[in-house]
């Protein structure tokens, strides 16, 4: 089920009133509605799945008790190890299969051998990179001894399949929405208002920003071998939006629609185009994932490669990001995407940067390297967006060897799109611990928000989200 359907804006109050009104002073009913009404919305895309999730959740939740119960660290090193084995098996097997079976192929091509190997028809299952990675960080905090395992079975299945957050993110650690779940709730009409909005804004980064950059983006890198290089730099600069408004805009809805049930999920975007550095772009860019890499791939990988100094550090770095963009899909290019940015972000770490003392200078810096490191993601987005590595060289090429002239066609409606997110990005920015509507102007918000969702022409009841496909 899409948060942008027809099927969730029924299906939202329906759970919502049952919740609140129906078994509020039960608690384990809660959590039963909790876990019926997730399976029925991941259910909702393909039913078949249900088992693949259902099973994922039971592997962890008796590996979580026999971890905790086990007396030797051998053993519960070996019950780790079922974890992983199953958790990553799935995620290797559905996500990866594939992309494994070619690269094998063309390996031996590209020796002069010939392999007939049919690739396996598998399908994506929606959202399995995230579930996994939640019950996976579950089985891994508690083998650390950072975390007591749940011993009720429902609470454990609501923290893996909580609908908001199921498919595409936040990626919550049990350390902090299993407590929420295990704890009595109690409504709170400030965050109840705060939810309607952030999913009103979430919507509008959808559908009015995504769905409308999405429309030439789509075009210009479909046919760019078509046009000339300030083009194809306006197709990287609208995909760098349609992602952002996508993704972040999944992510505020979830966290929204989370607050309308009493449960807070975490940040998972600040901003991110107006950090001015690559490694200041990770940190407020799906920080749910980045923080997951950083304690479960990049400190352990330190730590092993820490005998050898320095360059076993940036080893780690690359390493991690290079996992990363494998994580975003079984493409060469998202290897090579996490490649460049694990590049970039060891160089940042190697220069020292100069600041000057004037204020002035001060501020201009801050605008120049604010426009510089956005330029560069967009840059670098080319590979994330390429369907191949040759398209992606392809690209670059075109768009340097012809940097002169105007965009083509006209692309008004996606400029006014763009501009009023960074205008409310900004505002945010300088004003965040002052944002507190009013009754009236949070009516007058989500007026303004559902008006312009509603009658912008490029809306489209139903569009996917980018990370669906992750």
């Amino acid at each position: 089920m899409l948060f942008n359907s027809l099927e969730f804006l029924l299906f939202l109050p329906i759970v919502f009133g049952l919740y609140w009104f129906v078994v509020q002073r039960n608690l384990k009913a809660q959590n039963m509605l909790l876990v019926i009404a997730s399976y029925v919305f991941y259910g909702w895309w393909d039913w078949r799945f249900l088992g693949l999730i259902a099973f994922s959740t039971l592997v962890d939740y008796l590996v979580g008790l026999q971890i905790e119960g086990a007396q030797e660290k051998r053993a519960k090193k070996a019950w780790l190890g079922v974890s992983l084995l199953v958790n990553l098996g799935l995620l290797c097997y559905f996500k990866y299969s594939n992309f494994f079976i070619d690269s094998w192929v063309d390996a031996w091509a590209s020796a002069g051998v010939a392999m007939h190997v049919s690739s396996l028809k598998v399908i994506l299952p929606v959202g399995i990179s995230f579930y996994t990675f939640q019950t996976l960080s579950y089985s891994i905090d508690i083998y650390r001894g950072n975390l007591k395992p749940t011993r009720s079975f429902i609470n454990f299945a609501a923290f893996v399949s909580f609908f908001p957050q199921l498919v595409a993110g936040p990626i919550e650690r049990a350390s902090r929405l299993l407590p929420q779940i295990e704890n009595k709730r109690v409504f709170k009409y400030e965050e109840g208002v705060a939810g309607l909005r952030l999913i009103l804004w979430g919507m509008f980064k959808k559908v009015v920003v995504a769905d409308t950059c999405a429309i030439y983006a789509n075009d210009i890198f479909a046919n760019y071998t078509e046009y000339s290089g300030p083009t194809l730099m306006l197709g990287a600069v609208y995909f760098a939006f349609q992602i952002y408004g996508d993704f972040s805009g999944y992510s505020d809805i979830a966290i929204g629609t989370a607050k309308l049930f009493g449960i807070q999920l975490m940040t998972n975007f600040k901003t991110p185009y107006f950090s001015r550095s690559i490694s200041e772009t990770w940190s407020r860019w799906h920080i749910s994932l980045t923080s997951w890499f950083t304690d479960y791939v990049f400190r352990p990988s330190a730590l092993r490669l820490r005998k050898h100094g320095r360059n076993g550090h940036y080893a780690a770095i690359i390493i991690t990001f290079m996992t990363m963009g494998l994580w975003h899909g079984a493409n060469w290019t998202f290897i090579a995407f996490g490649g460049v940015h694990g590049g970039l972000l060891i160089y940042e770490r190697r220069k020292k940067a100069k600041r000057c003392s004037s204020r002035i200078n001060k501020r201009l810096l801050e605008l120049i390297e604010i426009l510089s490191n956005f330029l560069l993601v967009c840059i670098t987005i080319v590979l994330f967006r390429s369907v191949t590595i040759s398209d992606a060289i392809t690209f670059y090429f075109r768009l340097f060897i012809t940097p002169i002239g105007w965009p083509q066609g006209n692309k008004i409606m996606g400029f006014l799109a763009i501009l009023c997110l960074v205008i409310v990005d900004w505002v945010f920015i300088k004003n965040e611990d002052r944002l507190k509507p009013s009754f009236y102007q949070n009516l007058t918000i989500y007026i303004i928000l559902s008006l312009t969702i509603l009658l912008w022409p490029s809306v489209q009841t139903g569009a996917d989200f980018i990370y669906f496909q992750f």
